[in-house]
């Protein structure tokens, strides 16, 4: 029995939030677990996130689950849960994508954990890393991997 879902998202997921929420509606619904909305960001990407939703160090209290909150894509899939009664909490996190996801999961005590990711060539992957191909092989629990189909 699954009690709780990480759904790990980053900057590159919001043209498939869709297809992530319905993932994680398949996995945890059925189930009744709780979802973590997770949205990391490496430091440069936090930044400028900051800058874009406009948070002011002197007012705002800033941390990152309060960054996430305000993110788009989070605002999307929130909206999916609400909309299948799926319960959820909203966590952020600041560093290298899949070490950072890994950590989420073992932290939050995820059951399973839902990571998007683009077919990519070997060269592809050689060259820059795979943050899904990462948290496939490190997470503490088992990974659905949700292909985004690039229709270019």
């Amino acid at each position: 029995m699954l009690d709780t879902v990480l759904l790990a998202v980053g900057p590159g997921d919001g043209d498939r939030s869709d297809q992530l929420a319905e993932a994680v509606i398949e996995v945890a619904n059925p189930a009744d677990a709780t979802v973590v909305l997770a949205h990391v960001f490496t430091s440069s990407e936090y930044d400028d996130v900051l800058d874009r939703l406009e948070f002011d160090p002197d007012v705002d209290e800033i941390d990152p689950d309060a960054v996430a909150t305000r993110h788009a894509t989070i605002h999307d899939l929130e909206a999916v849960l609400d909309e299948h009664d799926v319960d959820y909490a909203v966590r952020g996190a600041v560093g290298e994508h899949g070490p950072t996801i890994v950590d989420l999961a073992a932290s939050v005590g995820a059951d399973r954990v839902v990571v998007g990711g683009r077919r990519r060539s070997p060269t592809g992957k050689a060259v820059f890393g795979s943050t899904a191909q990462e948290v496939l092989l490190s997470a503490p629990c088992p990974v659905t991997f949700v292909r985004h189909d690039d229709a270019d």
